[in-house]
């Protein structure tokens, strides 16, 4: 298994707040795991709840006893999500901070992907397909039929984010369990990539003969070029599988 995690400041925002964490190798009892958080709640704020996540939840993963893949990651998700709202409310800097957060593992062949919020995951299999829906006010409206995505209420509203780790108590988080095959790969990123990015984009790029590096590299090049305009986080993976059993 390859990956490669990246992030970058963007053309407009003057810190940043996405925060990447990629493990190929186990950590505590899990085969892998790869992590994009996107904070929120100014400047400071954003940053240190990104990360905090992120940094709190490996640590979790390491020290706990439970082997299975979704209850592990629900329990730290869970416990991580307190520990950052308990933050927010003991200090007035960072009140109403959060994150989003999109988290993956691979087992085998399968992988499961926990998320809250509007980072996505992608399974590019010749085509691009998201797999993690938005948390978001325009895809809700757009579920109930009140909006059409792409429409200029959709891209002007499509910031506004309805679930996100930190900001309350009590915490819903999406599961998806996927079957993966030869040649495919995995793509999670903040809205700083698909925002920038057609589908048509993204998918040119990770099915190119370039290295996986240089992929992530030009999808981050890419959406800077088309306007830069929010942080961009990167985790692109190629889970290999199927090599072993072929070479």
């Amino acid at each position: 298994m390859k990956a490669c995690a990246m992030t970058d400041i963007g053309r407009v925002r003057t810190a940043n707040q996405d925060y990447v964490y990629a493990s190929a190798e186990s950590v505590g009892n899990l085969p892998n795991l790869y992590l994009v958080a996107d904070g929120m709640g100014g400047h400071k704020a954003g940053d240190y709840a990104s990360r905090y996540i992120s940094e709190h939840l490996v640590e979790h993963i390491k020290q706990a006893e439970d082997s299975e893949i979704i209850p592990l990651l629900r329990g730290g998700i869970e416990k991580v999500n307190q520990m950052l709202y308990q933050e927010s409310r003991d200090k007035a800097e960072l009140n109403g901070m959060g994150t989003t957060l999109v988290a993956a593992v691979i087992e085998d062949s399968t992988m499961y992907v926990a998320n809250v919020g509007d980072s996505r995951l992608y399974l590019i299999r010749n085509q691009l397909k998201q797999i993690t829906k938005d948390h978001s006010y325009v895809e809700e409206l757009v579920s109930l039929g009140q909006m059409e995505r792409g429409s200029r209420d959709y891209r002007e509203k499509k910031n506004i984010i309805t679930r996100a780790v930190g900001t309350e108590e009590k915490l819903e988080i999406d599961f998806f369990e996927v079957s993966l095959e030869p040649g495919d790969y995995v793509l999670m990123c903040s809205d700083g990539l698909s925002n920038m990015l057609e589908d048509a984009e993204m998918e040119e790029i990770i099915c190119s003969e370039l290295e996986l590096g240089e992929k992530a590299e030009k999808l981050i090049t890419v959406a800077n070029d088309n306007g830069g305009k929010d942080n961009i986080a990167v985790v692109l993976i190629n889970p290999e599988i199927g090599r072993e059993e072929s070479l």
